[in-house]
């Protein structure tokens, strides 16, 4: 554990009125134009966002982390902010949606401006300017006035047509008395491709991603006063607390479910004060390989996920199902994230060898954790094309997104957690799973979805298309290892 009581890191907060506004491209060309001045920038990005902290790591050479007070809450924000800033001159969290968007029905819950308040940091506000000149004032002002606790320190313009449009949304703003920072005019050659999930992962297209993010380092650097905001940055105090440890999350033994009621959280364990914590004898011999999908079909994951499982004692190997044909030597627990397979179905259902080796894995009870597009992959047939067969189901393609934050029980023992175990999560995905006619228990249940059923455990198999956060639960990475140990 680290024992910093408080650590001053310059920072601020990429925000914006609404979604399309820029973020993405600003915050990314900033993390670039920075790293290419020299300074160490901490990426971060609010929400469950996989696909942007993709190219904020391209942009500074480092890991890009979430920060999501709904999955992980708010007690976790500060920690994990400090864990992924460790060694850095300067930390760029972007937003998500708008400011002051979060969990539908849960207040300012998971939005920016509630991780931009824990953290202490100053706002810039992206705003797009393409259709308005003066109005841009009343815009500010509102941002600027409506929660007196959010600091936004500063504007960047987007999509400013020319230098007398410029003028006038300067003009506008003077009244306001928030700088402008930056002023970026319309440049289609920086857009980033899209399809029916947002924007198109950089593991699928490092070479133009590469070339993306260079793009939008100079426009930032062009366009922005970045003395001006590493300023505002460095005026943002010190971030109170310690940062986040895997090894002292995992360190004590989940609990058992509460007696007569629906259950504990699985983070109720990491409650316990150290002093508390019973201690753990070091398992002997080797330690359990964990197979870890990635490559371009399985890009999201959490960067959290693989430390808390190493902290728990296992070896994390990364395997990539479109290109091996077997599974990592010594694989004891398989954990397949989420990711694109109904873009890469014929691919994957053609490495048959692999296919069938998780098939065999799975079906001789090895420890298998799922989310959404391991589920798919998991199942008899992926939009008519065969899969692993390890669940009796079949995926197809949908017209419908499903998209939202779950609150979740876990209603069936399995290799992550005990039944009655309380997670949060959340859904993306525009797949349906249709069960065949033996279908496996379910994973969850769901409120907020007329309390549904979701998922499906199966000997060792855990498969879902919830996205969890483990970091929030390190008890589900000390339950897998330690099945992993004993399968």
């Amino acid at each position: 554990m680290v024992t910093s009581s408080s650590t001053v890191l310059p920072r601020l907060v990429v925000a914006a009125p609404a979604s399309g506004s820029g973020k993405t491209t600003v915050a990314t060309g900033l993390m670039a134009a920075l790293t290419a001045r020299g300074l160490a920038v901490s990426p971060h990005k609010v929400g469950p966002d996989y696909i942007d902290p993709g190219y904020h790591a391209l942009a500074t050479g480092r890991v890009g982390r979430n920060l999501d007070a709904y999955l992980c809450g708010p007690e976790l924000v500060a920690p994990l902010f400090l864990h992924g800033a460790r060694g850095c001159d300067i930390a760029v969290v972007e937003g998500v949606m708008g400011l002051f968007d979060g969990a539908a029905g849960e207040g300012e819950l998971g939005s920016t401006a509630q991780v931009a308040k824990l953290l202490g940091a100053p706002v810039v506000l992206v705003v797009d300017a393409s259709a308005q000149s003066r109005s841009v004032a009343a815009l500010v002002h509102g941002f600027v006035t409506w929660d007196p606790e959010v600091r936004v320190g500063g504007v960047i313009l987007n999509k400013v047509a020319s230098e007398r449009h410029e003028a006038l949304l300067r003009e506008a703003l003077e009244s306001v008395g928030v700088p402008v920072l930056g002023v970026l005019r319309r440049a289609p050659q920086v857009d980033v491709p899209s399809r029916h999930l947002g924007l198109v992962p950089v593991a699928e297209r490092r070479a133009s991603a590469v070339e993306g993010v260079a793009a939008m380092a100079a426009q930032v650097a062009e366009g922005c006063d970045l003395e001006a905001l590493v300023g505002l940055a460095r005026g943002a105090g010190a971030v109170s607390g310690a940062a986040w440890d895997a090894a002292e999350a995992v360190r004590v033994p989940p609990s058992p479910p509460l007696v007569g009621g629906a259950g504990n959280r699985a983070s109720d364990h990491a409650l316990l004060t150290p002093a508390d914590a019973p201690e753990r004898p070091e398992p002997e011999g080797a330690p359990p390989v964990v197979a870890l999908a990635s490559g371009a079909a399985f890009t999201f994951s959490y960067a959290e996920h693989a430390e808390l499982l190493a902290a728990a004692g296992a070896e994390v190997v990364a395997f990539d199902p479109l290109r091996d044909e077997r599974l990592p030597d010594r694989t004891a627990g398989l954990v397949v994230g989420g990711g694109f397979p109904e873009v890469y179905a014929a691919e994957l259902s053609a490495n048959e060898p692999l296919r069938k080796a998780v098939g065999e894995f799975a079906r001789g009870g090895g420890p298998v954790a799922a989310e959404c597009a391991g589920l798919l992959y998991l199942c008899r047939e992926l939009d008519g094309l065969p899969m692993c067969g390890v669940l009796d189901a079949s995926a197809r393609m949908s017209e419908r997104l499903t998209l939202g934050y779950r609150d979740a029980v876990a209603v069936t023992d399995s290799s992550l957690a005990l039944a009655g175990t309380r997670m949060r999560g959340h859904e993306f995905h525009r797949t349906v799973v249709e069960p065949g006619a033996d279908p496996e228990a379910p994973a969850w249940g769901l409120r907020g979805t007329g309390r549904r059923l979701e998922g499906f455990v199966r000997r060792g198999a855990h498969a879902s298309y919830l996205h969890t956060h483990w970091a929030a639960a390190p008890g589900v990475a000390h339950r897998f290892v330690e099945r992993c140990r004993t399968s």
